[in-house]
């Protein structure tokens, strides 16, 4: 799975839980703070993963 899909998902259901408080299926404080447990329980979808390049890495070529 690539880091845009991951991404993706995650926004995806960030907008997905919003969409449930509107029509009030989940709490109003459950919404307010799924996104940072969102964000918490899956840093894979932000954070980049050891095989991408480093760019403040110095090159000795």
């Amino acid at each position: 799975m690539t880091q845009t899909t991951k991404a993706l998902l995650l926004a995806s259901a960030m907008i997905g839980i919003a969409l449930l408080a509107v029509f009030e299926i989940v709490p109003e404080e459950v919404a307010h703070y799924s996104p940072f447990l969102l964000l918490a329980l899956f840093p894979g979808a932000w954070l980049r993963d050891r095989k991408s390049c480093n760019l403040l890495k110095q090159s000795k070529a």
